[in-house]
């Protein structure tokens, strides 16, 4: 008599990639959560300020990630490992925690205020092909024509989302062209994410993990908590102790932080590249499903055009990367910063 499967083993099976689904869900709604926070805040201002400001929901969200990720790789930072990173490594580091940990968040959650979050989805979209531009010229990657071709169809797709977009009160005039200071902002905040994962490719591939996260993660914030401070003044955040904020937040930084991360983290250790790579290419999708369900924002005809062309050309550079990783699986496990980097390219936001 063959004996049923244990349930435990199926669910090992198969949880790789169901975690990674589940927090490519959480992390793709993490921008329309996050503005329908600030609108719950602006109903309740505390004073004459918005208790669930923009920059509490980035500053606390980030300590709420620390703390999970000192729970997960505090064992990490210890001595011996700390004394294989060099000054240089260190440098690199820093740089790539003021770039995607302070700059890339703080630029992002500033356009979120600024315009839709439809186009600050697709506007994001501009990180793939600019990482893919700057590796094969700077790090002489390779890549495939479909890779190209899908990388051109992205790029297109965001210009065309930016320039067609009708006149608003955010906008100024560049050339003719009247351009959204919001999705200006998700350009730059793309850019810097696209520059920080150069520098994790080219310096850091042999930096543990934990040591990368952890490390990105708290002077980050650091960074991000001091230059909002100069940048909005000392009371910006006064309300960062708010019992209603962290009623809130409770809700941002238990889903979409410790949810999101834990589920991510746990299907990148059993799941692949490739396998990461495409579940991670569903996320404008659900992202703009998402601000329709939370905030009935319709897309628009821009949207729908750029959108478009960002879908086929993010389709077709999964395309290629199947291409290249098809019969080459065994060694396609993200067990490094630098596979994750390369794994988390094309996720877009999440939420921290």
């Amino acid at each position: 008599m063959t004996r049923p499967k244990r349930p435990h083993r199926l669910i090992h099976r198969i949880s790789g990639q169901t975690y990674l689904w589940l927090a490519m869900l959480i992390f793709a709604a993490s921008s329309a959560v996050t503005r329908k926070l600030t609108e719950i805040g602006a109903q309740h201002f505390m004073g004459n300020r918005n208790p669930i400001s923009l920059c509490n929901v980035l500053f606390v969200g980030n300590l709420c990630a620390l703390i999970l990720l000192i729970l997960i790789y505090g064992r990490e930072w210890n001595k011996a490992t700390l004394k294989q990173i060099s000054k240089k490594d260190w440098v690199s580091l820093t740089a790539v925690a003021i770039l995607s940990g302070a700059l890339a968040p703080g630029l992002i959650f500033q356009a979120l205020a600024l315009t839709g979050v439809n186009n600050v989805i697709l506007v994001g979209r501009l990180e793939p092909p600019l990482t893919l531009a700057l590796s094969v010229w700077l790090l002489k990657d390779r890549v495939n024509i479909w890779e190209f071709i899908g990388a051109i169809a992205a790029l297109i797709g965001v210009i065309l989302t930016i320039i067609l977009q009708p006149p608003g009160e955010a906008m100024m005039n560049m050339g003719g062209f009247g351009l959204g200071i919001g999705e200006l902002l998700a350009v730059a905040g793309s850019v810097a994410i696209a520059a920080s994962t150069i520098i994790g490719k080219k310096y850091l591939s042999q930096i543990p993990l934990g040591i990368y996260s952890i490390y990105r993660t708290a002077l980050g914030t650091v960074i991000f908590f001091f230059f909002a401070l100069v940048l909005y003044g000392s009371d910006h955040f006064a309300d960062a102790l708010s019992p209603f904020l962290w009623q809130w937040m409770f809700l941002y930084g238990g889903l979409i932080v410790v949810v999101g991360q834990s589920f991510w983290i746990k299907g990148l250790k059993t799941s692949t590249i490739s396998m990461a790579s495409l579940v991670g290419s569903f996320s404008p999708i659900v992202g703009i499903l998402a601000a329709y369900l939370i905030l009935g924002e319709v897309p628009t005809l821009p949207q729908y055009i750029g959108g478009s062309l960002v879908l086929v050309g993010l389709f077709l550079s999964q395309f290629g990367i199947w291409r290249k990783k098809n019969g080459s699986v065994a060694s396609d496990k993200v067990n490094s910063t630098q596979l994750q980097q390369q794994a988390e390219n094309g996720m877009g936001f999440k939420g921290i």
